[in-house]
């Protein structure tokens, strides 16, 4: 087997039948690579025939539930993954063509606890990639990657008998159901969904229509090679789009959505985008409305309001902030029995008594709007402008090796906590406290925070602040924190910060 990012070359028929699979793939809590150069469709029946092997080994029941997102290839790759089940003895039920939430709706409805979503996300075509896990409604983390990379990568998977596939019947009115649960609005609002052509493309307008909302289409037409930009409601070029259909249509706000449907971005009505952490704060907010004395989970990269906004602490709101990533997210959830996640990247995570326990981009926008809807005569930006007002640089990725990252993370966050130790200040501010739970972040006296830690799933680091003291502290707050980030070796630098 092949192990090394070399592909198939065309016409050789010797690379094009070896299994070719990137080591680097294995991510924290999910696997990527670019198809067909990291890994081809050979490639993908020996993860498949490795995945089945390890449910095999971990005594669940031998089944599993396979999807697949809107790309041009993923039905082939969705295909080459349920062939390598069925060799190690899974019994496979291929749910087709959906978007994440479904996929992890489908283990409750299928009565099917394992699952297997073909699907890169909210990276460019040329990705593909698998969201899977054993345990509803838990997905893979850091340890289950690295053994089911073991098991792939050293030819460990065992071929047993008794594998079966079956085609599912379609869900897709379950799973509105269950996303929607008997509500329709009361206030006429206009929406604009944008899709970007991506799989949430064939959903999401059919579900915002279904609670009552006008819904003006952006890009909502389905198209493999995404014509108009990448699904991804975190990209500036997304936002912008989305930004002008709303002032164009007059619309309420404009709920994006990426690749694979589990993330949310936002943008109000006078066309400004309100990150999906602060968007978190204002659920939050009438979460605590409703119930009292909630826990919730933020992630490392979410704003420091979840834990000082006054609203939230006169319904005494509990908020843990814990590791990025969708799969961290949900264990933290579960094991907590916290009542809803947000990451500021836009996966919104709705436990008892709101939701199953994962992330659904559809979920959110649903209570975005039930909110708006409890707020008669309010806009989206009358509630932005009731939030403390903060400054946060957008998500910053200095260029740096998969090899290089975690050390080079790791390295600047000693850097941060010799400056705390040695009372440095940092943008004026004392540091006061270290979260190191998922990289480094560096709280200051002020309220205003740095963050650096190492991307999951692409080669780079991550660099994110927030001030509270305006633009020009977060600018001097951002600089400082990339000084710091671009002496490590192995950082590229970035021809502008933010």
């Amino acid at each position: 087997m092949t192990q090394t990012g070399q592909g198939p070359v065309e016409g050789d028929w010797q690379s094009i039948n070896e299994p070719v699979i990137a080591r680097s793939g294995f991510r924290e809590y999910d696997a990527r690579w670019r198809f067909p150069d990291e890994i081809n469709l050979p490639g993908m029946f020996e993860f498949g025939a490795g995945l089945g092997t390890q449910l095999q080994e971990s005594g669940a029941c031998p089944e599993m539930l396979v999807g697949c997102d809107f790309r041009s290839y993923s039905v082939s790759v969705k295909h080459a993954l349920a062939l390598g089940l069925v060799n190690a003895g899974i019994a496979v039920t291929d749910i087709g063509t959906v978007i994440t939430p479904m996929a992890y709706f489908a283990r409750k409805h299928f009565k099917i606890e394992a699952v297997a979503m073909v699907t890169a996300s909210h990276n460019p075509n040329g990705w593909t990639g698998v969201k899977t896990g054993f345990r509803h409604p838990l997905t893979h983390g850091d340890l289950e990657m690295e053994r089911l990379r073991q098991i792939v990568l050293d030819g460990r998977a065992v071929a047993r008998p008794g594998g079966s596939y079956r085609l599912a019947e379609d869900f897709k009115d379950h799973y509105f159901d269950d996303v929607c649960n008997g509500y329709f609005m009361t206030r006429k609002l206009r929406a604009v969904c944008a899709t970007g052509n991506g799989t949430a493309s064939i959903y999401a307008p059919e579900l915002l229509e279904r609670i009552g909302l006008e819904v003006v289409h952006r890009h909502t037409r389905p198209d493999t090679t995404f014509p108009n930009y990448n699904p991804n409601p975190e990209s500036i070029t997304m936002l912008r789009d989305m930004s002008e259909a709303v002032i164009s249509a007059r619309a309420d706000l404009a709920l994006g959505f990426d690749g694979d449907g589990d993330r949310l971005g936002v943008v109000d009505d006078e066309g400004e985008e309100i990150s999906p952490d602060k968007i978190g704060v204002l659920l939050a907010r009438r979460f605590g409305e409703i119930y009292p004395s909630l826990r919730f989970i933020a992630d490392v990269k979410s704003t420091a309001l979840f834990a000082t906004d006054p609203v939230l602490r006169k319904s005494r709101i509990e908020t843990e902030y814990w590791k990025t990533g969708h799969s961290h997210m949900k264990h933290r959830l579960y094991h907590t029995l916290a009542h809803a996640g947000f990451e500021k990247s836009g996966h919104f995570y709705f436990s008892n008594p709101f939701g199953n326990g994962y992330d659904c981009g559809l979920k959110a926008a649903v209570e975005l709007c039930k909110l708006l809807d409890n707020r008669p005569g309010k806009s989206l930006s009358d509630l932005k402008k009731t939030l403390p007002e903060t400054w946060m640089s957008p998500t910053i990725s200095p260029p740096c090796p998969d090899s290089r990252k975690y050390e080079a993370a790791e390295n600047i966050g000693l850097k941060l906590k010799e400056m705390k130790a040695g009372k440095i200040p940092l943008a004026g501010s004392r540091i006061e406290e270290i979260i190191d739970i998922n990289g480094t972040r560096a709280n200051l006296s002020d309220g205003s925070w740095g963050l650096v830690r190492a991307s999951s799933n692409t080669p780079n680091l991550v660099v994110v602040c927030e001030s509270t003291r305006g633009p020009d502290a977060l600018h001097q707050l951002t600089d400082q924190i990339l000084d710091l980030v671009i002496t490590e070796p192995g950082v590229g630098r970035l021809d502008a910060t933010i």
